[in-house]
């Protein structure tokens, strides 16, 4: 019903394949002239962020959602990313210290270009055309020899990829291939990423460590759902106020194929540095609405890192904190030093960055959305109250 007027309420034009994929605009000129590009070959999921590296051929790209994976895409041209190589991470965990750390290493889902991807998504190819499928059984394994189970966004399930059909389950139903395929398909809301050059390390955002990130349970509670039929790469303990990493880059590393990745930014550990604390709060107490503690984070969202500063933004998009912050990590002690701003009640905190210095100066830029919209609706007078709005702070001096 939401799509079917794009098409003139034709459904037969329409395609889920049509959506779900990295993309790009290129400002042409002053006047605000625009080229805009659909990386199929980046794959397709729930993509929450997708950022390049140095070497601008080098990306990683965050999967949102539960029983979801973590991707990475080395294109063929640096600048160029119509066409390259498409890998999920495969978490080899060895400690459940907190929300824990892993060796990674990289599963290789498939090559492609984007215009022959293209090709294939306008002619609407149905799933039905890629795999073959079949339900567990009842000791959570496949019931027919060539099947493999997997357990991602869409379930536990037992799969047959279709002979010649890997290129379409590669890059259009991705989390499925990547799973297939022996990757980690068991992150819960995968969020934010940026690099910090000063030291050399990614940071990635983890909202909640829960379902699929748990050893067999569900909100601390035993539950298979999430990890019957799957690898159960991760076993951690609940934390529904989520945690952030760094991840270590390496070159010259290899694939689970045993083929040279050719990047020389490819995250080879995860390494939770700062976790949320779950907490319960006096029913009298004027932070009874919270229930993680407020002197850490929540939900982590948005990151964002400033060179030379040694600070990563922290952004929040929490229900467990009445009012979302913006905190400022330390990223040589992995410390929170302060909070840089605080939202409405039931907003959330989007697009925290850096701004260039502009005449000299530097900002910080802030995105509130939806304010009183999680909580406290019953606090809005009039509807321009829950309009987003857009802010920034000048931080520092002249430089």
């Amino acid at each position: 019903d939401l799509v079917a007027p794009y098409f003139g309420n034709d459904l037969t034009k329409a395609s889920p394949y049509f959506y779900g994929y990295v993309t790009e605009v290129t400002i042409d000129n002053e006047a605000g002239d625009n080229t805009y590009s659909k990386h199929y070959s980046m794959g397709r999921f729930a993509h929450e962020l997708a950022y390049v590296m140095p070497d601008s051929k080098t990306a990683y790209m965050s999967d949102d959602g539960t029983n979801d994976g973590f991707y990475m895409y080395v294109a063929d041209v640096a600048g160029n990313l119509t066409a390259g190589t498409l890998y999920a991470a495969k978490w080899n965990q060895t400690s459940n210290v907190g929300a824990g750390t892993a060796n990674l290493t990289w599963v290789k889902l498939g090559h492609a270009k984007d215009a022959d991807l293209k090709t294939i998504v306008d002619a609407k190819p149905l799933f039905t055309d890629m795999f073959d499928t079949e339900d567990l059984n009842a000791s959570n394994e496949c019931p027919t020899a060539g099947f493999k189970s997997v357990n991602t966004e869409t379930g536990a399930e037992c799969l047959k990829v279709k002979s010649g059909k890997e290129t379409e389950a590669a890059f259009m139903e991705t989390r499925r291939w990547a799973a297939y395929k022996g990757a980690t398909t068991e992150f819960r809301k995968f969020e934010g990423i940026t690099y910090n050059e000063d030291n050399g390390k990614l940071y990635a955002a983890i909202s909640q460590v829960a379902k699929g990130m748990e050893d067999f349970k569900k909100y601390g509670k035993n539950n298979d759902s999430n990890d019957r039929g799957g690898n159960n790469d991760i076993k951690l303990t609940y934390d529904k106020c989520g945690a952030v990493y760094d991840l270590d880059l390496s070159s010259s590393i290899n694939d689970t194929d045993g083929a040279t990745i050719d990047s020389a930014y490819v995250a080879t550990t995860m390494n939770s540095v700062i976790e949320g604390k779950m907490k319960s709060y006096d029913a009298n107490s004027s932070y009874a609405a919270n229930s993680c503690d407020i002197n850490s984070i929540a939900s982590p969202d948005n990151i964002a890192y400033k060179a030379g500063s040694n600070l990563l933004l922290i952004g929040e998009d929490t229900g467990y904190h009445q009012n979302d912050m913006v905190w400022a990590f330390d990223t040589r002690t992995n410390t929170l030093t302060h909070r840089v701003a605080t939202t409405p009640f039931g907003s959330e905190t989007t697009s925290p960055m850096f701004q260039a210095p502009i005449n000299g100066y530097s900002y910080i830029n802030l995105v509130t959305q939806h304010p009183f919209g999680e909580s406290d609706k019953d606090k809005i007078v009039n509807p321009d109250d829950v309009q987003s709005y857009v802010g920034y702070m000048q931080i520092g001096g002249k430089e």
